[in-house]
Order: structure tokens, then sequence, then C-alpha cells
């Protein structure tokens, strides 16, 4: 089965902009957190001693569909739904900016519903990060497109799960096909008036069930339309089981298979080891930061930016234990259980 595409020349630049933040000082930090998880994966306990990499920043836990799998969709969050504060981002990155090389503006919820997400791009932009994000494009018009082409965004992720409009809002419910089409139109046209120049663009294709037999099609018309880029993601599913509609029956395009026992589980070994929870973390609109993003609803708050510094909640006596527990008995952690890190995420 042909899986995935991408424009190779495209797929170069991309490959350059991530290696461009790499001064000599994020460099050495890099290596830094590398011979540390090295260590405590060899079972020698390290503390961590260096700056994260990489951030991931939720600009709103909003959104206009109501996708089976998620808290945004499900309106299931305990946690209180908002926007981020400009100035939020702003005093962290004045703190942190220095060390990270990429950062990730989404966690929960439409980005491109936060009024100001072309500020939050260019404030990362301005401290020299690779930056992405991920929409479901149902807000890419012509003038937002021109806009993000214009706001220094390194990669921009655009999720379409369907090649009909019944395929599509079979995960994406509420949402209409013809407007993903639309504006990744609006998105290849922005950039080409831009001569080239703009975010990689990607098509992110989650096979679930309903869709599977469309992964050829839609490797096609992402070549015919213009995009960088398409992936195949395999999709999260919190409880699968026989019957489930998002079970794809292809093995390859998902996650879980049977165990010995006629229980569905994830297909890879849960190592007590996570490179993705060592070398970065999660902050949410309202500041609080969490390891992992698999921490969707934020039970594992470390701390809250504005009541700390994030200095003081990144090498707090609370985030090592977390870590540790991660090293030693990561099983425990009930929202590892489902985690995608070392698994076929992408088919």
């Amino acid at each position: 089965m042909a899986l995935g595409w991408s424009n190779n020349l495209a797929a170069f630049r991309d490959r350059w902009n991530r290696l461009r933040p790499l001064n000599r000082h994020r460099l050495a930090n890099a290596i830094q957190a590398y011979q540390g998880y090295n260590q405590n994966k060899r079972g020698i306990h390290t503390r961590q001693t260096a700056w994260p990499l990489s951030i991931s920043v939720e600009p709103t836990t909003s959104c206009n569909l109501r996708c089976p799998e998620c808290p945004s969709g499900l309106r299931s969050f305990t946690r209180p739904t908002g926007i981020l504060d400009v100035e939020t981002l702003n005093q962290v990155l004045d703190e942190i900016g220095r060390h990270l090389v990429y950062m990730n503006l989404y966690f929960q919820g439409e980005p491109y519903l936060h009024p100001k997400m072309h500020e939050l791009v260019r404030i990362g932009a301005n401290h020299g990060l690779y930056t992405s994000t991920s929409t479901n494009a149902h807000f890419l018009r012509p003038e937002r497109c021109t806009e993000i082409v214009q706001s220094g965004l390194s990669r921009l992720i655009i999720s379409i799960d369907g090649m009909t409009q019944d395929t599509y809002s079979a995960y994406r419910i509420g949402g209409k096909l013809n407007k993903v089409l639309e504006g990744t139109r609006n998105m290849v046209e922005a950039k080409r008036a831009n001569g080239d120049k703009g975010p990689h663009l990607v098509w992110q294709f989650l096979v679930v069930g309903p869709n599977e037999h469309e992964v050829t099609a839609i490797k096609q018309h992402a070549k015919f339309i213009g995009v960088d880029e398409l992936v195949i993601k395999t999709a999260q599913i919190d409880q699968p089981k026989d019957g489930h509609s998002l079970l794809t029956e292809a093995k390859e395009l998902r996650r879980y298979d049977r165990n010995p026992t006629g229980e569905w589980i994830l297909r890879n070994p849960l190592a007590n080891e996570c490179w993705r929870m060592w070398q970065g973390c999660v902050m949410t609109w309202d500041g609080r930061v969490v390891p992992c993003c698999f921490d969707k609803d934020a039970h594992h708050t470390i701390g809250k930016v504005g009541a700390q510094s994030f200095e003081e909640i990144w090498f707090s006596s609370e985030y090592e234990a977390f870590r540790s527990q991660v090293f030693s008995n990561r099983s425990t952690m009930e929202m590892c259980l489902n985690c995608s890190e070392g698994s076929h995420a992408y088919a």
C-alpha cells in the first residue's frame, strides 16, 4: 500500500529550516539533554540539567468540531476553556527562548480561533524558533492565508481525514470537506504569490476504519492540489475493542492489536523511557506546565507560569520525581498506557 508522500525540494527546505535555529548554545544544550537521557535509559539516575529543546503551547481549548476521541470535540474538559494571553507567551520565551529549538502552537482546540494567532507565531519566529501548528482548515480564508505566510510560521499541518464528505465527517464531526479543500487551495495560492515562501504545507490523513480504503486516493490528490507533504497518521483510540468503528482492518494502519488473551492493546512495548517528555513540555492556554501532550486535561500540572519562573518549574523536585517515575516504572502512569511514543503513530 502506498503510504505518505513528499515533494523532495520542499522536504529539503524543511529539513534545513529545522536545523537553522541550532546555534552553538542551542546545540550544546541539545547534547547535554541527550547525554542525560541516555544515562537514565541505562539505569543511571541523572537529574535534568538541560533546558527544554521544544515546547507545545496551547492557543485555545475552543474548537468548532466535535471529533469523538478529542476532549475539545467532546467538550469533556474538567479544566477551563479559554485563550492564551500574548504576554504569557512573551514572558515564557523571554526566559527560555534562547534555549529552545522548536515551538508547536498547538495542544487542544483549533489554533486559528485565537484572534491573535499570527502574533503568537511572530513571537516564536522573532526568537529564531522553528514554529508549527495544526488546523482543521475551516478558517483559512485568502486574507488569513496571506497573514500566515507573512507571520514566519515554519510548518502548517492541515487535517484532512477523508476524500468524501461521508468519510471525512465520520471522524471530523461537524466539519465540511469542501472548507478543508478550499482552505488548502488558499494556502497554496498564498505561498505561490509570495515566491513559494511560507510554511511547509502538510496534509495529515488520520486513517480510521471508514477512510482506510482512501489512502492511495489521498496521496494522488495531495500531489494534485500542491501541498508539500502528505503524512498518514494512525488514530489514538481510548478504548479499542472488537467492532470499534475507528479500528482499521489493515494492521499497518493501526496502533493496536490483540494480545494472546484477545484484549486490544498498543502494539509497541511500554519501555521505561520517553524522549518527548525528557526534552520538552506543554503549556496550556492559562500557563500550566505539564510534562506531556497526552495529559490533555492537565492532571499532572507541575507549575504555573506567572506564579513561578519557568526555571523553577522545569528544574523543580516535583518535575524530577515525574521524570524518575517514567524511567523506573512508566506503566504505573495511566496516561502513558495509550501513548504513541515509540509506536507506529505514522504509517
